[in-house]
Order: structure tokens, then sequence, then C-alpha cells
């Protein structure tokens, strides 16, 4: 495979991520139980994903426990040429909750973005906001396409050669 422009790579991470309204996450218990979810999401001003989520949720109670998550936005089966190859960003972030006095710009971002159930749940005492902040990943565009990145800018370091 021909070298690609690592700054290319990145752009095309970063709309690919930027297309979804909500990510796959996985999670997992204080016993190590893995668990996987997925939750509507928007972007804050530090490129961090954010999640607002129900205590009563089992993601919710394992971030609390242990604040690190795999996720994962992955190219629908109806776009996909060949399943076996789906296009797909996967990152390891660290999880934080975000306090009340820092959440309010993202809810009413999340509220604009993904619309007027947000104001239902931000009446119901139990939801919690979280960011997530990238420390890995990879971009996988198909067959012998994979890349590592890094950080909320998804940074592209290398080829990976599958």
């Amino acid at each position: 495979m021909a070298e690609q422009d690592p700054k290319i790579l990145q752009q095309q991470a970063r709309d690919f991520r930027d297309s979804f309204q909500s990510v796959l996450l996985a999670t997992s218990s204080a016993d190590g139980e893995a668990d996987i979810s997925y939750a509507p999401c928007v972007l804050d001003a530090s490129e961090s994903i954010c999640v607002y989520v129900s205590q009563l949720a089992r993601h919710t109670r394992n971030l609390l426990q242990r604040p690190s998550a795999s996720l994962m936005f992955i190219a629908s089966e109806q776009d996909s040429r060949n399943l076996f190859a789906r296009q797909r960003l996967i990152l390891q972030c660290r999880a934080e909750q975000v306090s009340e006095a820092e959440a309010e710009p993202v809810l009413q971002q999340m509220e604009a973005q993904l619309g007027n159930t947000i104001g239902l749940l931000r009446s119901l005492p139990d939801f919690l906001l979280f960011r997530f902040h990238v420390e890995s990943g990879s971009y996988i565009k198909g067959f012998g396409q994979a890349w590592s990145l890094e950080g909320n800018d998804l940074r592209v370091l290398e080829l990976r050669k599958s």
C-alpha cells in the first residue's frame, strides 16, 4: 500500500467520528466483567467525546468504578462492501465525570444537537455527564489500511501491518 499523508488520514478519521451521533461503549466492572452498550454523544470544545448516562445503567456504574473505556464508531453494514472490512474507529479512553459547574455548556450543546430528550433527562436525578479523553486508538479503513492514533485530535502515529 502506498504511503498516505498523516494529515489527510487524521482528517478522514475526524470526519468519520464527526458523522456519528452515538458511540458504542465497552466498559468493565470492578470485578473485570465486560459490558458493551451505546450512548448518544457530542464533542465538546476540547474534542472530547461526551455522553449523558443514567446511574441505573451498568456502563455508568462501571465508569464510576473503573474510569476507562473503549469506544467504537463503525460503518453500518448497509454502507460496507465487505462485512470483514467495515470502516471503524476504536478509541481507548480515560473517562472523567464532568462536574455540574462544567456541565451546562455541554448539556446545552447536547440539547441543540440531539433534541428535546436531553431536557427531559436533565429533570431526572440519576443522569451524569462523562467526558472521554482519547489516549490511543486505531482507524481502520479496510483490509491492510489501519493506523494508530492518539489524542482527542486523532493524530496519526503509524501504519499498522495487517
